[in-house]
């Protein structure tokens, strides 16, 4: 992540800030910009959404959405999906869906771009875990392995490639292994 200038500022000043690309997150006072996504980052986000979707928009269980900002509890960020249920999904006075999302997410993932900071992810998934967030998933193309943050519980490292990745509950039918995850790259 860059980090623009250091003044801090505050969350209703960030939120009347214009939208920058790529996206600009809110983190304890200060403006941080994300990454430009690169080619591993964009499959991975794709293929990723669309196996979650399979599985939990045909239940009408949730919704796996890409770079969505979340604003609660002080910050405001834009995990690379977030995963929302649909009970959750905040809707507008003529009930179609939201536009601004002031929730915490039930499931954020996140993958790892060159160069981003590893802390600072972590920091954002664990704040999601803090404030209700079922699960965080830190994928990492580079390393093949993806880190699984259940809440309440011990994160989980999955490397070995026929390692089936868990899930939250909700999503208990997605059965994605590490070979498959990153097989999404090949081309």
């Amino acid at each position: 992540m860059v980090q623009t200038p250091a003044k801090s500022i505050s969350l209703q000043a960030f939120l009347e800030l214009p939208e920058t690309a790529p996206a600009s997150e809110y983190i304890n006072g200060q403006v941080i910009q994300k990454p430009m996504p690169q080619g591993k980052h964009s499959r991975l986000q794709r293929k990723l959404i669309n196996a979650i979707n399979d599985v939990v928009e045909s239940d009408n269980v949730a919704e796996s959405f890409p770079e969505l900002r979340c604003t609660f509890a002080g910050r405001s960020i834009v995990p690379d999906i977030v995963v929302v249920l649909k009970s959750r999904i905040p809707v507008d006075e003529s009930g179609d869906i939201a536009n601004v999302f002031p929730i915490c997410p039930d499931w954020v993932i996140e993958i790892l771009s060159p160069n981003q900071s590893t802390t600072k992810v972590t920091d954002n998934i664990l704040h999601c875990l803090e404030h209700g967030c079922q699960m965080g998933w830190l994928v990492d193309p580079e390393e093949r392995s993806v880190l699984a943050y259940p809440r309440h519980r011990q994160p989980k490292l999955f490397s070995q490639p026929t390692a089936e990745i868990m899930a939250p509950d909700f999503a208990e039918m997605l059965s994605i292994t590490v070979e498959k995850l990153f097989g999404w790259l090949r081309v």
